[in-house]
């Protein structure tokens, strides 16, 4: 199969809303009046961000949800995107179901696939996502304020859980071979969804425009991903680690490692799939406290839970309280950083 073939075989579609779309050396894009073109772009690399193996479906959601979930962030609604994509082989095997798991999260997001490119190689997605939202209402991580609550969406730790768990026991060769916090077949299963199939924001995130005075999505750590709005915000963070612990969507796979491990040292293993697993996509993002009713309505509205775990502070810095009050070093959380430890 040859590259035109591939791409007018299993990527070229009807493109509505798009002026121009799959075909031209350009697509071309109009924004209504009055909106800003919001852009982001995203490479996963095989071995690096994914297992070789995995289901070519699922990889297909994942590889647009990740940019959407950039979208989400910014409060901007999905409008295109474009697929560069490398590839080992044509195989239609590998393409069909790839294929229909990117798709089918394009239809049910209003993003149309509008251009790109193929190329022989190892396996590697790269898509830039198009989106639009009013002038002046744009999430930015540079709005967080003083005395401002801090928010998380939904569940974290479930993907960094699945991942630990998939990682030891592909290095290990068994399936015995469990990490500290373990999981049933079922459990291991609804955990690695969160993985591989992570659900984007969008709608929160555009229910949030004019609430939020910050946003991230949470693709790093909750720490890290924390960290990017502290530092572009110029103020500091102190976060409930009580209320952090309850955001395991799996938390009762802790109540299930007691027996392994001993009461604080459950809970510190809890707390590192949550501040510092990443892969979660959910949205961590900043209100007045005065807006607190609004932020509940926007979760509401957008069917998604949203759970408040600290507050910002003038100070810079991060502070990490345990269920005493006490200190906790963030040093013991550390996110995720692709170049750590490189020259």
């Amino acid at each position: 199969m040859g590259e035109f073939d591939l791409i007018k075989r299993f990527f070229t579609r009807p493109t509505p809303r798009a002026v121009l779309g799959v075909g031209d050396d350009c697509a071309l894009l109009q924004p209504a009046p009055g909106m800003q073109l919001a852009i982001s772009c995203d490479m996963l690399v095989s071995g690096r961000h994914f297992f070789p193996d995995v289901d070519p479906r699922a990889l297909g959601h994942k590889a647009l949800a990740v940019n959407l979930s950039d979208l989400a962030a910014c409060g901007a609604s999905p409008l295109a995107f474009t697929l560069a994509l490398a590839l080992p082989e044509a195989d239609p095997a590998w393409l069909e179901p790839f294929s229909q798991g990117l798709l089918t999260l394009a239809d049910a997001q209003g993003c149309e696939l509008i251009g790109g490119d193929t190329t022989q190689g190892p396996l590697n997605i790269c898509i830039t996502v198009f989106g639009e939202v009013p002038a002046g209402l744009a999430l930015l991580r540079s709005g967080a304020q003083a005395g401002d609550d801090v928010y998380v969406s939904g569940t974290l730790g479930d993907a960094n859980l699945a991942l630990t768990h998939m990682m030891r026991e592909r290095q290990e060769g068994t399936a015995t071979a469990l990490p500290p916090l373990r999981l049933n077949a079922a459990d291991l299963a609804r955990a690695r969804q969160r993985l591989e199939q992570p659900t984007p924001r969008v709608a929160l995130g555009m229910a949030l425009r004019g609430i939020a005075t910050a946003a991230a999505d949470i693709s790093d750590g909750l720490l890290g991903d924390l960290g990017h709005i502290l530092e572009r915000s110029g103020k500091g963070a102190t976060l409930d680690t009580t209320r952090v612990f309850t955001l395991l969507g799996a938390h009762h796979y802790a109540m299930e490692a007691a027996t392994l491990l001993a009461g604080d040292a459950v809970r510190m293993q809890v707390l590192q799939h949550v501040l510092s697993g990443g892969d979660d996509y959910e949205l961590v993002f900043t209100a007045p406290p005065d807006r607190a009713a609004a932020v509940q309505a926007a979760a509401l509205a957008s069917g998604t839970p949203v759970t408040r775990v600290g507050r910002i502070d003038a100070e810079p810095g991060l502070r990490l309280l345990d269920g005493q009050g006490r200190l906790l070093s963030p040093h013991n959380f550390q996110s995720f950083d692709h170049f750590a430890g490189t020259a």
